[in-house]
């Protein structure tokens, strides 16, 4: 039987024989005189710093990514045909039924897509601990072996022989040094491809980046505001307390931005909320909207540069950004139940608007029940508004995520449109008496004046004009680096460049300078912020689209994932 042939170079699926010890380096080079020919030894040194399952493991790894984009497409495809599906009306029984059957098949498919989706995550997970722990080793040889061969260096034998002898030692650990420098850069690409954050040196350029990507935003006073309710709304942000559970807190309510999949889950709530009561919101309320809705579409709900962040898909609160911090967050209480209860009954549980207690305080005439019941009915039609505008799952991918915001966006301001009449007029309708008592209906967070929320929006204002880099310059540095495009890549990506800074150009034109003194005026500024947020959502998606179609799977994968490259 012939000898089974010595390994080469590049390392073969797994063989039978036994595994090979993999040491840092060799204790003593090898010898001159016998062994298998130096190639074939350079193949050993190899495999014992590389082993057949490392080289699978790595095999796995650079097709992860574009497996996932592609997944991402059929789940995206099939969301959109449920949606289609649940949309139609067929006419006869029969065609009802037949709907249903595909209705069904389609639901199982989406469903086994998201299921291997998860476990590919899963899988990705446990690379990165691998990863993590392999280039902490590694770092630690490449110290041992800098360190032996300067060691080598400084010394000065004095006869001709150890002359020689240090010559081959020296030789010996400066090709390992060598090898295992190359094996780190290619854990550097594996870093960058599995999202795990930078380390060592690298760590010091991101810390830098996160600091320039904080200037130059909308929020940007009031996270740097010391001013102990400013940080009380900044913690109840990151926390995504719904503005009932902040106020049960003396705290003032925040804007959320994310509660699993559903965009702005507290919308419905503010409508009515911050009409009557602004006193009750953190004056940096729109400007933080603002920010999160421009981040979102290029780094994902937790975005990397965010003072806020939003809870999970299941409802528990994830890590905080760069900027943010590292550590976990507390949990919000936010049940499942109440998770489907924003979007499929938004006029009831912790969004529902208080009309009974209304009812109860004021004590209405006849002529101002009419107008009452007229509100408790444009509260209901608003409510099935936003029904509409619920996904299934949290879309993984920049025109998902953008097209998901643009139908939570354009709910909100339908709702807006519907219940202004009818809110305008029932508050009309009221004596001085019943305003006040209206009025004290309002949250208990101690003071209620209305001045200290009007200082800090209009302190916002003196900002609102300057650029904003960290919403349009930083997102594009990082497509450029990570995504690397060429040809009509690159003047898709200066299409969508000058989009998005006419977008945050909009968005500067509708600046919240001021809080109304009126509930007219500010349902007024409410519904004009809005459609600035939904104008500057029209002009990005074409040059979104258009861009992201020019990508393959390999750079869909990333441009997805963009938040995971943030700093590098």
């Amino acid at each position: 039987m012939a000898p089974r042939p010595a390994p080469q170079i590049a390392a073969p699926p797994r063989p039978a024989a036994p595994k090979i010890a993999a040491p840092p380096r060799p204790s003593a080079p090898p010898a001159a005189s016998a062994g298998p020919p130096r190639q074939d030894r350079v193949g050993q040194r190899e495999q014992r710093i590389q082993p057949p399952q490392q080289a699978i493991q790595e095999r796995q790894r650079e097709t992860l990514s574009p497996r996932n984009a592609q997944r991402q497409e059929r789940i995206d495809r099939l969301q959109q045909r449920v949606q289609e599906l649940k949309s139609q009306q067929p006419e006869g029984q029969r065609a009802q039924r037949a709907q249903q059957r595909v209705l069904q098949s389609e639901q199982r498919q989406l469903q086994r897509e998201e299921r291997l989706q998860r476990l590919q995550q899963t899988a990705q997970e446990r690379q990165r601990d691998t990863l993590t722990r392999e280039s902490a080793a590694r770092e630690q040889r490449i110290d041992r072996l800098q360190k032996r061969v300067q060691e080598l260096q400084s010394r000065q034998p004095e006869s001709l022989r150890a002359q020689r002898v240090q010559q081959r030692l020296l030789q010996t650990e400066q090709r390992q040094l060598q090898r295992e420098q190359r094996l780190q850069q290619r854990d550097l690409a594996r870093r960058q491809e599995l999202g795990l954050p930078p380390a060592g040196r690298q760590a010091e350029t991101a810390a830098a980046a996160a600091q320039a990507a904080a200037r130059g935003r909308f929020a940007e006073r009031f996270r740097s505001n010391p001013d102990p309710q400013v940080q009380a709304a900044l913690e109840v942000r990151r926390h995504g307390w719904a503005p009932r559970h902040a106020w049960k807190r003396g705290l003032r309510a925040a804007f959320v931005p994310w509660a699993g999949h559903v965009f702005w889950p507290y919308a419905y709530s503010d409508i009515f909320h911050y009409t009557f009561w602004p006193y009750a919101y953190d004056g940096g309320y729109w400007a933080y909207a603002y920010d999160d809705f421009v981040d979102t579409v290029f780094w994902g709900a937790d975005s990397p540069y965010s003072a806020y962040a939003r809870l999970g898909p299941t409802g528990r609160q994830e890590s905080d950004g760069a900027i943010g911090g590292s550590r976990p967050r507390e949990s919000s209480g936010l049940s499942q139940q109440e998770l489907r209860q924003l979007c499929e009954t938004p006029e009831k549980g912790i969004t529902a608007w208080p009309i009974a207690s209304i009812e109860e305080a004021v004590r209405p005439t006849a002529e101002q029940r009419a107008a009452l019941d007229e509100l408790k009915n444009a509260a209901a039609m608003a409510a099935a508004a936003f029904k509409e505008s619920c996904g299934d799952t949290y879309a993984m991918t920049p025109p998902g995520r953008l097209r998901a915001m643009m139908n939570r966006l354009s709910a909100t301001l339908e709702a807006v449109r519907i219940v202004r009449p009818a809110l305008e007029k029932f508050y009309n309708s009221l004596s001085d008496e019943q305003q006040a008592r209206f009025n004290a209906l309002g949250p208990d967070i101690g003071e209620r004046s209305q001045q200290q929320p009007q200082q800090q929006a209009s302190a916002q204002g003196d900002t609102c004009g300057e650029p904003k880099p960290g919403l349009t310059n930083l997102p594009i540095e990082r497509i450029e680096a990570v995504i690397r495009p060429a040809g009509k890549q690159k003047d898709a990506l200066d299409r969508l460049r000058e989009a998005t800074e006419k977008g945050v150009q909009g968005l500067q034109a509708a600046c919240p300078e001021d809080v109304p003194i009126t509930p007219v005026g500010r349902l007024e500024a409410m519904e004009k912020r809005l459609e600035a947020m939904l104008q500057s959502a029209k002009l990005v998606q074409p040059a979104l689209d258009a861009f992201y179609a020019t990508l393959g799977s390999e750079q869909k994968a990333r441009f997805n994932t963009l938040g995971r490259f943030a700093g590098r």
